[in-house]
């Protein structure tokens, strides 16, 4: 019989959400994922101090925005670098793994994403708007968001400014290692977390495995948000490679089958 890996799942199963419960996906997975591997769950500020526990891979789930633990989450990269653990996602991601600067650079590259700079003195290039997003680089769960009008705007370096988007609507791509596995979508821009099961066609599943590709991570589990502008056009909003909530309970009893038998295999193949 072969050896069950050990996993150290990280999550923060009383991090209060907006309109959600993270606990309760987390919960759900753990008990599907304990039919493949032993567990333990710890919080994220408990995470470095467990690194040398005899687990043979951490995956890092719903442990909130970093933001909130700034000094045990780079003291989590730090020792696991040092020790070469495996962590899941791997600790390459160049999403907002990494901050939101991408957001500028893939804006400067011509990606389909929302306009975006981080200086004031390059407000001209961006589009004419009534209304302009200032929002931290470190930010999560619209932390720090502001919306105002141009000659309000701060001089910030660790801000990112973008043209506040009339959309149509939002929608989240989700995959396992880089595999398309469900969508889903908030057919009420002022209610975001209302989701509904959203059919992707051909050009979505183009435009999403764009950021999966340039990503390069070789397993983990990614969402892609976007929003749909008033001309049909999909514009990247973030590229989530940490800790992505996956609105499992807005998805049907297949589709989370699929799901748990992909991260599965996926967190298998991560620890070889």
């Amino acid at each position: 019989m072969a050896r069950r890996l050990k996993v150290l799942y990280v999550t923060d199963l009383a991090y209060p959400a907006r309109g959600r419960r993270y606990c309760d996906e987390d919960i759900y997975l753990t008990s599907r994922l304990r039919e493949h591997f032993d567990i333990a769950l710890c919080n994220p500020r408990d995470a470095a101090a467990l690194l040398g526990s005899g687990f043979d891979v951490v995956v890092v789930r719903n442990s909130g925005p970093v933001i909130d633990y700034p000094e045990a989450y780079r003291e989590f990269r730090q020792v696991a670098r040092e020790r070469g653990v495996k962590v899941y996602n791997p600790l390459t991601g160049k999403g907002d793994m990494a901050g939101k600067q991408y957001l500028v650079e893939l804006s400067e590259r011509g990606f389909p994403v929302i306009p975006t700079v981080d200086r004031v003195e390059d407000l001209g290039k961006l589009p004419d708007a009534p209304l302009y997003v200032v929002k931290p680089k470190d930010g999560a769960d619209s932390h720090g968001l502001e919306i105002v009008p141009r000659e309000k705007i701060r001089d910030e370096s660790d801000m990112l400014i973008q043209p506040k988007i009339d959309f149509r609507y939002e929608v989240s791509f989700y995959y396992v290692d880089r595999e398309f596995q469900y969508a889903l979508n908030a057919p009420d821009p002022a209610r975001r977390w209302e989701l509904s099961s959203y059919e992707a066609t051909d050009a979505d599943l183009e435009f999403a495995e764009r950021f999966i590709r340039w990503n390069g991570l070789e397993h983990g589990v990614q969402r892609v948000d976007a929003c749909r502008t008033r001309d049909g056009e999909l514009l990247l909003v973030e590229l989530e490679d940490l800790n992505p909530y996956l609105s499992l309970d807005r998805t049907d009893e297949d589709v989370r089958e699929a799901f748990v038998g992909a991260m599965a295999r996926s967190i298998e193949k991560s620890a070889g």
